[in-house]
């Protein structure tokens, strides 16, 4: 009996490691330089116009992605924000602009702009202050998977 107890319990850890393998693998992430974000993906109109003003904070280890279908300069504002965050604009899977802690709001109105200095395809969204403590910088290599 006891030789069955110990086979299902090896059994159910193979399954459940099986299982929690095959969730980080499609799970998306960004990778820039050694440090990995797991990300939120903004894919609707909807989920781009709210982002991560429906959190009240996320881990150091993740972000949202928001993808476009093309290259343009896309604004992003901080309404309803709960928390500071850096705004990283990409194309084709290298930095091209970055704002580093960008304070949430006091109030909701007159709201200040954030576009790229050039044009994106990408933007990430991360904690305020990673860009500065990973030393994230124009030109950098990003590097998504499961987008």
């Amino acid at each position: 009996m006891r030789n069955i107890v110990i086979g299902v319990a090896v059994l159910t850890i193979a399954i459940l490691s099986i299982w929690a393998w095959q969730i980080s693998i499609k799970s998306p992430i960004a990778k820039i330089n050694s440090h990995t974000f797991k990300l939120y993906v903004a894919k609707s109109d909807k989920d781009k116009q709210i982002g991560l003003s429906k959190y009240k904070k996320i881990d150091s280890t993740q972000g949202m992605v928001f993808p476009f279908s093309k290259a343009g300069y896309y604004s992003f504002w901080m309404k309803e924000m709960k928390f500071s965050i850096d705004i990283i604009y990409i194309k084709d899977g290298k930095i091209v602009t970055i704002y580093k802690n960008v304070p949430m709001p006091k109030n909701n109105s007159d709201l200040p702009v954030y576009n790229s200095t050039a044009p994106a395809d990408t933007v990430l969204e991360v904690n305020a202050g990673l860009s500065q403590k990973y030393n994230f910088k124009k030109g950098d290599k990003v590097n998504f998977l499961n987008i």
